[in-house]
């Protein structure tokens, strides 16, 4: 029996200035790759990527197509890749894996393009379907995370432990043509590269992705195995610089010493996710480590002001942690970058102004403090993890008709542009046109009066000039209608990093 192969494509999310590593399929290729063989396509640096997928299929035997779909503008790029081949080649397979199909898998496979969804993690997930799939009398009940079509209905195969998977030796880059494209300039240095050292966190909050795709599950890496990745970005790369896209980079400290002294060998600033409560954690021995290894940026869910709405949305953290956590940043020489939900679907006026005032309390005691606000739009609960719906069941959501909301059946419903906005946390069926604008509003005044560090792009005399323009609205809380602001933002175009990233 020839070997299966396997086509991976990543459908455009980003511009190609901001693509990073597609690292979920590197992953999975690398899994493929023991038993049978991949071709990937990233969308995010091949702009004709559906007329490139159909050529290669044209040109090789593929027995599946596997295609990795984020929440979100992702999703559209997906259904699109997904039609072509299926119109072209509709004899071939087509698997949708990763966030979407983990949390709206009934959605996916709703879809005529979609023959197989695979829930969480799909190391082992894919290698056996792919595998079954070659048979010619396939046999899939006995394989976990896998959800299928048998007659007219939906399966749902048991879910599969999330385990750590790490090959023997590097991802296998080179399958991405040159992968120095993939570095970029930042606010950490002119060669960033990204990573993933650590998968999942152990915490389940309620609006998080990661709580239904790992559900509670977190791995750390071998420290062999995060040195030989650094050697390799640093001396065969030559990336001088990291961003770390670990869900929650600072765990237990006994287990991030070894890998913190890894990085402090290399010395490349780093950006990295983390949490409050860990920080506040640390030993002086693992802050001198972190010194020594050039963090430079964390970003912090500080979420909310409320202590009851922390509790609620299973944070895990407290309003005081977010206060202290500022402060032991400035000490030791790290930005940090807080985020922050507002407009939660209750009290929804009178949380967001609190967040509004606690925001500027942050910055009162660390002006470089970064804040980046998002719309709280927390999961369907059909998109939280099975053991958590069981546990605890999730208010019934509310329109601002008071209405249930009533989320997409199908990935094009889910592609509309109200519900793309859902799913990146950018608006909610409960928001009023006014409290609306007066978020926005407040952003803009927020960000000109503070501009971000990461900005590359606006020269310096344009963010001072925005800054001391804000200044007054700022200071006298006037952030009604900033027309100024809003004209002047169009020629200078400030960065927003929760649009752009890092």
């Amino acid at each position: 029996m020839t070997a299966p192969r396997t086509l991976l494509i990543n459908p455009t999310v980003t511009s190609r200035s901001s693509a990073r590593f597609p690292l979920g399929l590197l992953q999975l290729a690398a899994a493929l790759d023991r038993t049978g063989s991949s071709r990937i396509i990233d969308g995010n640096v091949d702009r004709d990527f559906v007329n490139d997928s159909l050529r290669a299929m044209e040109q090789e035997r593929f027995d599946a197509v596997g295609v990795g779909v984020m929440g979100g503008p992702q999703v559209a790029t997906a259904i699109a890749v997904s039609k072509a081949i299926r119109a072209s080649f509709p004899l071939v397979p087509i698997i949708w894996g990763g966030y979407f199909p983990t949390l709206h898998t009934d959605a996916a496979l709703a879809a005529p393009y979609v023959d197989y969804a695979i829930r969480a993690q799909g190391e082992r997930t894919l290698p056996e379907l792919v595998a079954a799939i070659v048979d010619d009398e396939p046999e899939l009940g006995h394989i976990g995370g896998l959800s299928w079509k048998r007659a007219g209905t939906v399966v749902h195969n048991p879910t599969r432990p999330i385990m750590r998977h790490d090959p023997a030796g590097l991802l296998p880059y080179d399958k991405l043509g040159d992968p120095r494209r993939y570095l970029a300039r930042t606010y950490l240095g002119q060669r960033t590269v990204a990573t993933q050292a650590a998968i999942g966190c152990r915490y389940h909050c309620t609006f998080c992705g990661v709580a239904a795709m790992f559900n509670g599950a977190t791995h750390l890496p071998p420290a062999a195995r995060l040195e030989r990745e650094l050697a390799y970005f640093k001396h065969e790369l030559g990336a001088d610089s990291v961003q770390y896209f670990d869900h929650n980079f600072f765990d237990r400290e006994v287990d991030m010493l070894p890998l913190l002294e890894v990085m402090a060998r290399f010395e490349m600033p780093w950006w990295c996710f983390a949490r409050s409560d860990a920080l506040l954690k640390l030993s002086e021995h693992a802050w001198k480590l972190v010194r020594r290894s050039k963090l430079r940026m964390a970003y912090i869910g500080a979420e909310s002001p409320s202590g009851q709405m922390l509790h609620d949305i299973r944070k895990g953290t407290r309003p005081d942690q977010t206060l202290e956590v500022v402060e032991l940043c400035r000490r030791h020489g790290v930005i940090p970058e807080l985020s922050f939900m507002v407009a939660p679907p209750e009290n929804t006026e009178e949380e967001t102004e609190r967040t509004f005032e606690f925001i500027r309390e942050m910055k009162r005691v660390n002006p470089q403090t970064e804040i980046v606000i998002y719309i709280y739009t927390p999961l369907p609960e059909h998109s939280r993890h099975e053991k958590d719906r069981a546990r605890r069941p999730g208010t019934p959501l509310l329109d601002i008709d008071g209405k249930p909301v009533v989320f997409p059946a199908t990935p094009d419903e889910w592609a509309q542009p109200q519900w793309v906005d859902y799913a990146c946390h950018m608006d909610a069926p409960w928001l009023s046109e006014r409290l609306r604008r007066r978020i926005n509003d407040f952003v803009t005044v927020l960000r000109c009066r503070y501009p971000t560090v990461q900005d590359m792009r606006a020269p310096p005399w344009a963010k001072r000039r925005l800054s001391a323009m804000a200044g007054w609205r700022y200071r006298f809380r006037k952030y009604d209608r900033p027309w100024e602001l809003n004209l002047a933002n169009r020629l200078v175009r400030l960065r927003m990093p929760q649009v752009s990233g890092l």
